[in-house]
């Protein structure tokens, strides 16, 4: 059998890539080197990561929003652990920014004109494998087939698709996508160039007992030699400035993490046990393309940085639906000529800003006399109105647009959640991962042209409880704009769009 597509890895990107894919009722192959997804690490607290709003949104349109059991972090602690550190503070923390918070009573939403309020919002916090375990339910269901314990050990790719070695037997695909993490062997073995910069820091994350707790200040504290956050009664993550020297060279034995916890904080508490620890770096390094003949990369398979504000897995997210799309269309034989290119052309630059964000936060980390009088700065601009917003519409992603031309502002941005008239959102049509053109004036001319690519866009022609001031907007399949208009629309103007994105509304050629 020759699959469509087959994915290196069934993390959180692999598997949401899969579900993209068989919305194209294409066949898909997941391999995953692990025979058990479960992991101490997975779970609270060191498995809870912030979703952005780009990932809440991709999570709403495809209605897997309601099936995420989400964490929603309450002053009273509420349905979480203490994994939280700010639960006591009188102010609700938004996110920070190399651990300076900013705070929602701040952020001046005003500033996001076509951000609307409905189901998705802008952060939502999740455990890593309630994750994995909802996408792996859903990609199932869908028809996924997933080989876990049989990881990717080689692949020779041709003109005509990937034959992939694993498990001990040979397997073939007309295309294979690498989301197998940081260390991808799809990315090695296809010779992509990976380029970056080197690490600074060992990062430790580890769950202990103390003998002496009260030594330590619970939150996040920088000192003379690094930065440690302390969660009561044993939760620590801990960064040593030592320019990665022990990340994965050797296991973590409790008298070191005692000698490196005391270095920092600059106390002599004492650990009595150690239960779980991991190690990580500010390692920061991108494929400089997304794609080699039959052969691409997603998530962390194409970028890698520190964990720093967690926005690695909203990155690969990103990749995912921006991919899925366009990787059926070329897969189906409709996708214009070069769709597949702007996979890299959109997502790279998105990655290379998140690269350079880490990069910025690590700067300010250093124990530095410099980096502290940088971050007495950032500290104030932070705490103003301007100074959270900015912050916010990075850290949420709510800045994040595509650079698709000149036209209305909105184009290149995430679609506005818009209510029709019969209580329907936008987002709701996009559940099947086709494009949708939302006619508010039922316009004869858009009609005309949604029938001709019906193949590909659905039509929907209704007034709006809020337009926002736009007669129509044309809307890819991953959720973002392609074409606005206020006013008249012009009809050649939306074709354009439509071609562009969709093809001529002829049958095509196979990918």
């Amino acid at each position: 059998m020759i699959h469509d597509v087959i994915i290196a890895g069934a993390g959180p990107v692999g598997l949401f890539l899969a579900c993209e894919l068989r919305l194209a009722k294409l066949s898909v192959l997941v391999l995953e080197q692990a025979g058990d997804p479960r992991s101490p690490l997975k779970r609270l607290p060191f498995g809870m990561r912030g979703l952005s709003a780009p990932t809440i949104e991709a999570f709403y349109r495809r209605g897997l929003l309601d099936e995420l059991p989400a964490l929603q972090l309450s002053k009273d602690g509420a349905n979480h652990t203490a994994a939280a550190h700010w639960l006591g503070q009188s102010r609700r923390p938004a996110g920070h920014f190399a651990g300076i918070q900013f705070y929602q009573d701040r952020i001046d939403s005003s500033k996001w004109p076509y951000r609307l309020p409905g189901p998705a919002g802008t952060n939502v916090m999740a455990e890593m494998e309630s994750l994995e375990t909802v996408l792996a339910a859903r990609a199932d269901a869908m028809g996924v087939e997933i080989r876990r314990g049989a990881g990717v050990e080689g692949f020779d790719p041709s003109d005509e698709g990937v034959a992939v070695r694993a498990g001990g037997e040979t397997v073939h695909g007309r295309w294979l996508v690498g989301c197998d993490g940081g260390r991808s062997l799809v990315r090695k073995a296809g010779g992509f160039e990976f380029v970056g910069t080197a690490p600074e820091f060992t990062g430790y994350s580890i769950a202990v007992e103390l003998a002496d707790p009260e030594q330590l200040q619970p939150g996040r504290h920088y000192t003379s030699t690094g930065m440690y956050t302390y969660t009561p009664p044993g939760t620590i993550a801990m960064v040593d400035f030592d320019g990665g020297a022990y990340h994965r060279t050797q296991p973590i034995a409790l008298e070191h993490v005692q000698e490196v916890l005391r270095r920092i904080s600059g106390t002599d508490v004492t650990v009595t046990s150690l239960h779980l620890a991991s190690t990580w770096t500010d390692r920061a390094n991108q494929a400089t393309s997304y794609r080699k003949g039959r052969v691409l990369l997603a998530g962390d398979a194409a970028h890698i940085h520190s964990p720093l504000g967690g926005q690695g897995l909203n990155l690969g997210f990103g990749d995912a639906m921006n991919l899925g799309w366009k990787l059926a269309a070329t897969i189906r034989g409709d996708a214009p000529d070069g769709l597949l290119d702007t996979y890299t052309t959109e997502r790279h630059p998105i990655g290379a800003q998140v690269l350079d964000w880490s990069r910025a936060q690590v700067a300010l980390m250093r124990p530095s006399r410099s980096s502290r009088a940088l971050e007495a700065i950032i500290r104030d601009l932070i705490d103003t109105r301007d100074g959270a917003t900015y912050f916010a519409e990075r850290v949420w992603g709510v800045a994040l647009r595509y650079e698709l031309g000149d036209g209305h502002p909105l184009v290149g941005r995430s679609a506005p959640d818009i209510e029709l008239v019969d209580g329907t959102r936008l987002g709701e049509y996009l559940k099947a991962g086709r494009g949708l053109l939302l006619d508010f004036d039922a316009s004869a001319s858009l009609q005309a042209l949604a029938q001709r690519w019906s193949g590909q866009i659905d039509y929907v022609a209704s007034a709006a409880q809020d337009s926002l001031g736009l007669t129509a907007v044309l809307i890819r399949p991953d959720g973002f704009v392609a074409w606005a208009a206020e006013g008249v629309p012009i009809p050649d103007e939306a074709a354009k769009a439509a071609a562009r994105w969709f093809g001529e509304s002829g049958t095509g050629r196979p990918g």
